[in-house]
């Protein structure tokens, strides 16, 4: 273990130690910052810990996007397909007219899911 991270720790755990009272000086809270700070700045930068690096967060937030991103589509398009085809089951002649619209919100609903693939791509290759 790192002896910087070991000093922070015992730094840390001493000063969070002390009783806690209304009374009590807010610099003597603060001096817990530092500490606190270098301990994650220790871990941080701690390469064999198996931590994810920075290009595999980006990846992760990029799939996130991707995901969440997929799903309003899919159930728009979903949705959308579903109540043509009761729409043609009631109605069979309007047929051209309820495929036009049909197609037309089918085109709506996907260039949202491109979006979220162009934003899952910037954030992959770009950011």
């Amino acid at each position: 273990m790192n002896k910087l991270t070991q000093q922070s720790r015992n730094q840390l755990s001493e000063a969070t130690k002390k009783p806690h009272t209304h009374k009590e000086d807010p610099v003597d809270i603060l001096s817990v910052v530092p500490p606190a700070v270098e301990a994650a700045q220790a871990v941080l930068q701690a390469e064999s810990t198996g931590g994810v690096s920075n290009d595999g967060m980006k990846y992760l937030a990029a799939a996130g996007v991707m995901g969440i991103g997929a799903i309003g589509p899919s159930l728009a398009i979903g949705n959308l397909v579903g109540k043509a085809m009761d729409a043609l089951g009631r109605n069979p002649e309007a047929q051209p007219v309820i495929q036009t619209n049909m197609i037309l919100g089918l085109a709506f609903a996907e260039a949202i899911g491109i979006y979220a693939l162009v934003v899952a791509i910037m954030i992959g290759f770009v950011f």
